[in-house]
């Protein structure tokens, strides 16, 4: 298989990875909101971490599983990933974020559109923020932009060091076929902590994938600034980069160089 037929078919798979969790996760917050189904904010956390857990299942012999533009270009940093898939990658997983987005959102339409009828929510203003954040995350009115900025970056860069702790084979710990629930139970363990402050996105695909669906849905500019002076968008797109950044140097400057240190001794 050449190279350009083998970034396609990798891509392919990052598409459909990232629609996979997208899917699952916003769907389940759909169901709370549009149903009345009591769901408690852990069991949201568990079904976003499941979601992970399946998509990495489906696509990491394809791809690897990035599912995650931070992902992608941390391991393209500090892993020796190849830097010509970071623009396909990244592409296929907004691709597949906004794709999932969009099926959530005719599955459950009939239902949105009695929602915001009888809660009398215009989309393109403030008060649809409370729909537009089934699809997308948006911080808690009280917290700053700043503290959510803060708090991204440090939840990614958890969930980085994490998911490199848990696939590297020098670690001591033989993971292989655990190593996706794992993962997924990591994003439920940080959704269940402090997902209510910001939606806990720890991915610019995730959250911008769906902002920009909903932007063309109605919903305008609104879903892009949150009803913020600094527009909210730039926190899950940014903060999660330099989150994963951070996990990736931590991991390598620390624990690597440490775990071949035991392995010489």
């Amino acid at each position: 298989m050449n190279i350009k037929n083998r970034i396609i078919k990798e891509s392919i798979a990052e598409f459909i990875g990232t629609a996979l969790l997208v899917f699952f996760g916003v769907g389940s917050v759909a169901a709370l909101k549009l149903t009345g189904a009591t769901f408690s904010h852990w069991e949201i956390s568990i079904i976003w971490g499941l979601g992970v857990a399946i998509a990495i299942y489906c696509t990491a012999g394809i791809s690897g599983a990035h599912l995650n533009p931070a992902i992608t270009i941390a391991l393209a940093t500090f892993n020796k990933f190849d830097k010509k898939k970071i623009l396909p990658y990244i592409l296929a997983q907004l691709g597949g974020a906004f794709f999932a987005a969009a099926i959530i959102y005719g599955i459950y339409g009939s239902l949105l559109n009695n929602y915001e009828i009888t809660h009398h929510i215009i989309r393109s203003g403030l008060s649809g923020l409370d729909t537009a954040s089934i699809f997308s995350t948006y911080a808690q009115p009280l917290l700053s932009t700043q503290w959510a900025f803060i708090i991204e970056l440090i939840i990614t860069a958890i969930l980085m060091f994490s998911i490199l702790a848990i696939t590297d084979d020098s670690n001591g710990i033989a993971n292989g076929a655990m190593s996706p629930l794992l993962i997924g139970l990591v994003v439920a363990i940080i959704g269940g902590s402090v997902g209510p402050l910001t939606g806990f996105a720890m991915n610019p695909a995730r959250d911008f994938g769906p902002k920009l669906f909903t932007f063309f849905a109605g919903w305008d500019w609104v879903t892009f600034t949150g009803g913020r002076d600094i527009p909210y968008f730039l926190v899950p797109l940014v903060a999660p980069i330099i989150g994963a950044l951070c996990g990736a140097w931590l991991y390598s400057h620390i624990a690597t160089p440490y775990l071949s240190e035991i392995k010489t001794v």
